[in-house]
């Protein structure tokens, strides 16, 4: 056998890398900004195609073209038809990372139904359906899911009634996929403290306007570790649980706090 050129070099230590996506199509919802950006990123830099699945147009193709191999779906996970539409476009899929989801502050008395209501069909809803019409394409390839869950769903957290509500669903549906599929696909989630994303900046202008660095250094400190976790140390673990090297994982509830279910 001849010497390997140059590119057979590379292709050869890339096949030895470990966590790669190479030739793998991965979809991620809210995939235009926050955890979802930073998993689109991270995926491309691994080989994968991504499918930036966002509501915002604009935002989703600002990134896509930023990324080699990027494609855009403009869908709103809480429409069945505009879920259907996106399945019906694609002709495979390896990795769906169930990303998208909103937030809400309120004791149980504080929270309104319609308000309760908006988040379930956002995070348990919106997740239901892309996970629904995503199954023949993931178990054709043999594919996984990737739930994003919260800290939320493990533990109690002062006004957070219905965000908690809806995050323990993901879990529970995640470790639900887990054991009616577990030869045709694996599912996973995982389940981040407070992380420096535009959902954060969010929530403090609307809650906290006016003591907005205070709020932060509260938010800081609420992790052992003293800071916020940032978007691209989620998507790695994402990277982790979608590739190859976590084939005997499934079911798994995997946080990353910085220690806060931990203390």
């Amino acid at each position: 056998m001849g010497p390997l050129t140059a590119s057979g070099r590379i292709k050869k230590k890339m096949r030895n890398t470990p966590f790669r996506l190479d030739g793998k199509r991965a979809l991620v919802t809210g995939g235009a900004s926050g955890i979802g950006e930073a998993v689109c990123r991270v995926f491309t830099q691994a080989g994968a195609s991504v499918v930036v699945a966002d509501i915002n147009r604009a935002q989703a193709s600002a990134l896509a073209e930023q990324l080699p191999g990027a494609t855009v779906a403009v869908c709103d996970i809480t429409d069945e038809a505009s879920v259907r539409h996106v399945f019906n476009s694609l002709s495979s899929l390896d990795i769906l990372v169930n990303n998208a989801g909103i937030g809400l502050v309120g004791s149980v008395e504080e929270t309104e139904l319609s308000d309760f209501q908006r988040l379930f069909r956002v995070n348990v809803e919106g997740a239901y359906l892309m996970t629904k019409y995503a199954m023949p394409l993931l178990t054709a390839s043999h594919g996984n899911i990737v739930n994003v869950g919260s800290v939320g769903g493990l533990i109690g957290v002062k006004r957070r009634f219905a965000y908690c509500a809806t995050k323990g669903a993901i879990i529970a549906m995640t470790r639900q996929l887990a054991v009616e599929y577990p030869m045709q696909i694996r599912a996973n989630c995982i389940c981040p403290g407070t992380v420096d994303t535009p959902f954060v900046e969010a929530y403090l202008e609307k809650y906290h306007k006016d003591e907005k660095q205070e709020m932060r250094q509260q938010l800081n400190l609420r992790q052992p570790l003293g800071r916020l976790g940032r978007p691209e140390e989620i998507a790695h673990l994402a990277l982790y649980l979608g590739s190859d090297e976590a084939a005997f994982v499934n079911g798994s509830v995997v946080t990353i706090d910085g220690g806060w279910t931990a203390a």
